[in-house]
């Protein structure tokens, strides 16, 4: 079906996505599908997506375009909708020439219902943006790792895109550091060696020295991780904090005698999800708990010499009574977290101990020193 033309009906359809994908700008003929409607794509527990679903609807007509990508294109395009299980089938459109044989990307399986009408133009106002810069992700990894594999993939690769695209639009103050010009760092080449739950990337490049001259070329390598936020939520009418614990990998790979951490709750931003709005869902599914007033500590790398992983930690005002412990987590990500309800001095006491050997806990927990009568005298 390399030749064929192919009716498209969805996020193809959004110039910078469909680029992204075939390496070519989108053109096309404008085409219809009589008895079919574009619907957005509802999950079995009734969850609205993002994308688009081609289902058959009496009376309706799906509106698309009619394009005919050459080879090296339609190759991107088959490997591309691949990842998410959809497949090449044939299909009749009507054109302003008359009816005309095509192909359209259909899914496997069914496995999702269609909902209310889609509209790109919504999508695109939304998601465009971000989706085309995952999608160039997507297809960086052609060649390197196999459709299932991305698909497994995907959700980090959102998750990454979507810091990076925060990076960009956050401010960056310059009263004491240097004010970088748009040349300053030269990247000769980029290589990723690795993509999984995290990636890691190896670049040979040059810089701006502090005496105006560009250094040697040299070679970086670093971790590449989405952003992440904590928060550790306070009761100031108790004057008690909670803290989770649970099972790291990191102590352990490095030899711990003990791996399991005291920490603030957290978890990764998700893709168009606010930092609060993630410190909010993430109390609630890793202790059950409602949070109050938020209160931003700080924003900040973990350890910028290598990993791109950013903070935004919280203090958030809860009730915390002893009924708030108990053991949580979500099973499908394999999380066995404990609650505790201690006081503020305890708190104190396993910063001075080293038993609280968590940085954002430790920041948060000097943040909460400082501030903690005023919390206490707002009672929020």
């Amino acid at each position: 079906m390399t030749g064929d033309s192919l009716f498209l009906y969805g996020t193809l359809l959004h110039p910078p996505v469909y680029r992204a994908v075939a390496g070519a700008d989108l053109a096309g003929e404008a085409t219809e599908l009589a008895e079919h409607a574009v619907l957005t794509a509802v999950a079995p527990d009734g969850r609205s997506l993002a994308f688009p679903l081609f289902a058959p609807a009496a009376g309706q007509v799906a509106r698309g375009l009619l394009v005919r990508p050459d080879a090296a294109a339609r190759e991107r395009l088959d490997f591309y909708e691949r990842v998410f299980g959809y497949d090449p089938a044939p299909v009749q459109v009507m054109t302003a020439a008359g009816p005309q044989r095509a192909v359209i990307y259909q899914p496997r399986q069914s496995l999702w219902q269609g909902g209310a009408p889609w509209s790109l133009a919504d999508w695109a106002t939304t998601h465009g943006d971000h989706t085309a810069e995952v999608v160039a992700e997507v297809m960086a990894l052609r060649g390197i790792a196999t459709p299932e594999a991305i698909l497994q993939r995907y959700g980090m690769l959102g998750a990454r895109v979507a810091s990076r695209r925060r990076a960009r639009a956050e401010p960056a103050p310059a009263t004491l550091r240097s004010v970088p010009g748009p040349d300053d760092v030269q990247v000769h080449d980029l290589r990723r060696p690795y993509t999984w739950f995290f990636g890691v990337e190896e670049a040979d490049l040059s810089f701006r020295r502090f005496d105006g001259a560009s250094s040697a070329t040299v070679t970086r390598a670093g971790f590449i991780m989405a952003d992440a936020v904590t928060v550790l939520p306070y009761d100031p009418i108790r004057d008690t904090v909670m803290l989770v614990e649970q099972f790291r990998f990191g102590p352990f790979a490095r030899g711990e005698a003990n791996a399991w951490s005291l920490e603030p709750i957290a978890g990764r931003i998700d893709p168009l999800e606010t930092p609060e709005a993630a410190a909010r869902r993430e109390a609630l599914e890793e202790a059950r708990l409602t949070l109050a007033t938020m209160h931003p500590v700080a924003r900040y790398y973990v350890s910028p010499g290598a990993v791109t992983e950013y903070l935004a930690s919280y203090v958030g005002i809860a009730d915390l009574p002893p009924s708030a412990e108990g053991v949580s987590g979500l099973e499908v990500e394999a999380e066995d977290i404990r609650a505790h309800v201690i006081s503020f001095a305890r708190l104190m006491d396993l910063v001075a101990s080293g038993e609280a050997a968590n940085a954002p806990l430790l920041i948060s927990a000097q943040w909460l020193a400082l501030n903690r009568d005023r919390l206490r005298g707002q009672g929020a």
